[in-house]
């Protein structure tokens, strides 16, 4: 592995080609008080910080310290990018020390707060911002990027922030969010990793009138033109950073699936929002057999919302009927959407194409609880977007028809998830089997304790990644997801099970990460979609390949 910015010596010694106050200012090399005398000797960082030398163990302390004075989330937010852009490194071990409290700040729920104020806590680029400006000379500009050897590429249009709608340019902090997640979930080393916005405008006008607002105030690229863009970014990214896998992220429904079709069989690609949330979805469904019971193929499903995301779980679940016995036609006839016109039936015109399969014979219905009393369905997953849509009647109604009835709010983040791990318990009696998209406290009721599944991406997209790219494969199949799903839910413990708890601890991600990344790669090989020797333990192949955020020693 070899990095611009310096040259390898040996497994634990590195060479930096910075010295002095630019290498202190060098995030990737940066060690702070950490570096010895000896270092700062030879680096010319004599008399450029305190006398005393840290451990990185004290470094944490210190920074940890710093970060609980913080008033509000947004604060401890801004504190984690700031060291982030000062010490990676140290960043990094922050992470993995405390990943279950952090997570939720460096990505959602608090991401989503911090892309609303994009402009207004600004401190440090990060990544790449395309866009029509610079059509014709994308690859000039993607070499402007200081690392050539980019393994992972995130990129958002903005559109579509989790549940916020369209916040344009202000995107950039979910590439960025996800990409640290990479390193920290699955070891993807951080200077393999690229965030990347296409700033095509916005039709938020609120950001348009935004002095603050860093992108362009103007309407949103549609057509031809947008296409174009998108077309040369990806010309242009493969060129630049042939090995490179890329994340398409938060795009509208009107371009994810359009675009997860044009080029998931052109480069290595996929779609996150629809692919990535179908893979931990079905996972929940694969865990939650052996707490109630019941096989995948015996389950109807009420999608509340009908996008990418619920499109995406929904095809795969029907892959996974399948697997188990049904008939394709039945295995479609057990999903069921409502959008915001009602159920999805075959008697309404002007369907989009995505819907077209679920469309089922029903009379129309307009009212969730409606829905529920008439198809008695056995999971009710919202991916809506809206708020407080699961209430008492819709939960006590599942309740009715369902001893344990499966019930999850995916919507992103907290504050717009369909209802809350509490109520769900509390509404049912503490029969129902919840996760939810955001995190929620362990419930107490009635002398039982529940501990709420977050079916969270970053389960699966890391260990996704990681597989890919280590065993060089040339394109993500649907059925990498399936092996991911399957995986990830042979992961859960009997005592997780045991406190209603569909996904193993976060705290175990690294581990997770690693065990799909050789579920990925064993599809890879299976599907001949790489010509790398397949490695004799491929588990500790990919424990090998995983970024270990300690300091290295510097001559």
């Amino acid at each position: 592995m070899s990095f611009t910015t310096f040259r390898k010596i040996d497994n634990q010694t590195i060479r930096p080609l910075q010295t002095g106050m630019d290498l202190l200012r060098n995030p990737h090399l940066n060690k702070g008080t950490a570096f010895t005398r000896a270092e700062r000797r030879r680096l010319g960082l004599s008399g450029l910080l305190p006398q005393r030398t840290s451990t990185q163990d004290e470094q944490v302390a210190r920074v940890r310290e710093n970060y609980l004075r913080k008033d509000n989330d947004l604060e401890k937010y801004i504190f984690l990018i700031a060291l982030q852009d000062r010490n990676e490194t140290l960043f990094y071990r922050l992470l993995n020390d405390f990943i279950e409290e952090l997570m939720p700040i460096i990505y959602t729920p608090v991401v989503g707060q911090a892309c609303q104020q994009f402009g207004h806590i600004y401190r440090r680029s990060r990544g790449i911002f395309l866009s029509r400006h610079h059509r014709g000379h994308m690859h000039q500009v993607l070499q402007n990027w200081p690392e050539k050897d980019i393994r992972v590429i995130v990129v958002t249009d903005g559109e579509r922030i989790l549940g916020l709608g369209d916040l344009g340019a202000n995107g950039m902090g979910i590439p960025v969010g996800k990409l640290s997640l990479y390193t920290a979930c699955a070891g993807v080393h951080p200077l393999h990793c690229l965030p990347i916005t296409l700033d095509v405008g916005t039709n938020n006008e609120s950001l348009h009138h935004d002095p603050l607002y860093l992108g362009l105030p103007e309407p949103r690229l549609r057509g031809a033109d947008y296409d174009a863009l998108v077309e040369e970014f990806v010309a242009a990214s493969q060129e630049v950073f042939p090995r490179a896998l890329i994340q398409f992220e938060d795009f509208g429904n009107l371009n994810a699936f359009r675009l997860l079709r044009q080029y998931r069989d052109r480069v290595l690609s996929f779609n996150d929002d629809i692919q990535g949330t179908a893979s931990v979805a079905l996972a929940g469904l694969y865990s939650a057999e052996r707490l109630i019971g019941k096989s995948i193929r015996e389950h109807r499903i009420l999608f509340f919302g009908a996008g990418e995301a619920a499109i995406g779980i929904g095809d795969l679940v029907v892959s996974a009927m399948t697997e188990d016995g049904l008939d394709h036609s039945e295995a479609l006839g057990r999903c069921w959407f409502m959008d915001s016109k009602g159920l999805v039936v075959k008697s309404r015109s002007n369907l989009q194409e995505h819907k077209l399969p679920y469309a089922h014979d029903h009379e129309p219905v307009d009212q969730l609880l409606d829905a529920v009393r008439s198809l008695r369905p056995t999971v009710l997953i919202g991916v809506s977007g809206q708020a407080a849509q699961f209430t008492q009647e819709v939960i006590e109604e599942m309740g009715k028809h369902n001893p344990r009835p499966l019930i999850f709010a995916l919507s992103n983040p907290t504050s717009k998830a369909e209802c809350t791990a509490e109520q769900a318990y509390r509404w049912s009696q503490g029969q129902a089997v919840f996760a939810s998209g955001s995190p929620f406290d362990p419930v107490e009721f009635e002398g039982s304790r529940f501990v709420p599944g977050q079916a969270n991406n970053a389960y699966i997209f890391p260990g996704i990644g990681l597989g890919a790219i280590a065993v060089g494969a040339r394109r993500i199949t649907d059925e990498m997801f399936s092996a991911a799903a399957k995986t990830l839910a042979g992961l859960v413990s009997a005592d997780d099970l045991a406190h209603g708890c569909l996904f193993p601890p976060l705290g175990k991600i690294r581990a997770v990460s690693a065990q799909i990344a050789v579920a990925v790669a064993e599809v890879a090989y299976r599907q001949d979609l790489t010509s790398l020797a397949r490695p004799q333990d491929l588990l500790a192949f990919m424990q090998a390949q995983q970024y270990t955020a300690t300091y290295q020693q510097y001559v």
